[in-house]
């Protein structure tokens, strides 16, 4: 038997280039997670600062007092921040299904995430538009 020596290189996987292609994949969903759980985060937040800073300007006005539209965003936001982190377990579940995948040698493209997102992405522009209506009133 010959041992290894430092001049030997170790085998190459035949599948390197598309493992590495799988993992930047992931990574880019979860930098488009990140981005939506921080839009969240800043909606919900923004929502809390603009209850508080009407209070301050309208001494008259309770800080309960009902403001549909500030409750409409919090929500808004709390839901994105979910969104995100469902997201994030989908892309984790598809990085490992494409690696199965992969190391099989049975890779078949799937539009469930990307579909997801879209729509995702048309929901929250559809909310924005008719939220942007109501806060023109």
């Amino acid at each position: 038997m010959t041992e290894p020596n430092e001049t030997t290189k170790p085998a190459k996987s035949p599948n390197c280039s598309d493992h590495m292609a799988n993992e930047r994949t992931f990574l880019a969903w979860i930098r488009t997670v990140i981005g939506i759980m921080a839009f969240g985060f800043v909606v919900e937040k923004f929502a809390f600062f603009i209850r508080k800073f009407s209070y301050f300007v309208d001494k008259t006005l309770p800080p309960e007092a009902n403001h549909s539209h500030l409750e409409f965003s919090s929500i808004f936001g709390i839901l994105l921040v979910a969104m995100g982190g469902l997201m994030g377990v989908l892309a984790f579940i598809r990085y490992k299904k494409v690696e199965w995948e992969i190391n099989e040698g049975s890779y078949k493209p799937s539009l469930l995430l990307d579909i997801m997102v879209t729509l995702g992405i048309i929901t929250i522009g559809i909310f924005l538009v008719f939220y942007m209506l109501h806060s023109l009133k």
